[in-house]
């Protein structure tokens, strides 16, 4: 798979100490809704890509006696849903952990593949578009604060 981002051991988008993982691609639908160039993203979106194995950070995962999840983030997941779903899919098979979701999508916008998620176990998805200027709320799910009062997160599983 290609990420832009993998971050070990990751504090500040979970409650728990998490592996963070940015994935490469995104529509930037939060751009087009508000007519200008708002991502938080941006600049991650000029980093170049990083090649791994799903099976490699899998195993770096496992490795790290300190993270007790796994955050999938960076540009928009759900815009590489196969290569999330797989991620998913063998992560399952080597540990129990929470993995949280952060999207830029709203959940009627995801309905299908919010269902075809929940069949496995500790699934957490951070919905909504990133809005400028709102007010800040702490979200009780992550145990952080978001930026926009309309994202909030949901353990689907």
């Amino acid at each position: 798979m290609i990420i832009k981002q993998l971050i070990d051991e990751d504090f500040s988008n979970y409650k728990i100490p998490s592996m963070f993982i940015a994935f490469s691609h995104c529509s930037f639908k939060c751009d087009r809704e508000y007519g200008q160039q708002i991502c938080q993203n941006s600049m991650l979106a000029k980093s170049p890509g990083i090649k791994i194995a799903v099976e490699k950070v899998i195993d770096r995962y496992i490795g790290n006696t300190l993270t007790s999840a796994l955050v999938i983030g960076g540009l928009e997941p759900f815009d590489d849903y196969k290569e999330l779903y797989e991620l998913v899919l063998k992560f399952r098979k080597k540990s129990d952990d929470d993995i949280v979701i952060y999207t830029g999508y709203y959940k009627k916008e995801i309905e299908s593949k919010i269902k075809e998620l929940s069949s496995f176990k500790n699934i957490v998805i951070k919905f909504g578009r990133y809005i400028p200027n709102q007010k800040k709320h702490y979200d009780e799910v992550l145990g952080i604060v978001l930026a926009s009062d309309n994202q909030y997160a949901e353990r689907i599983s």
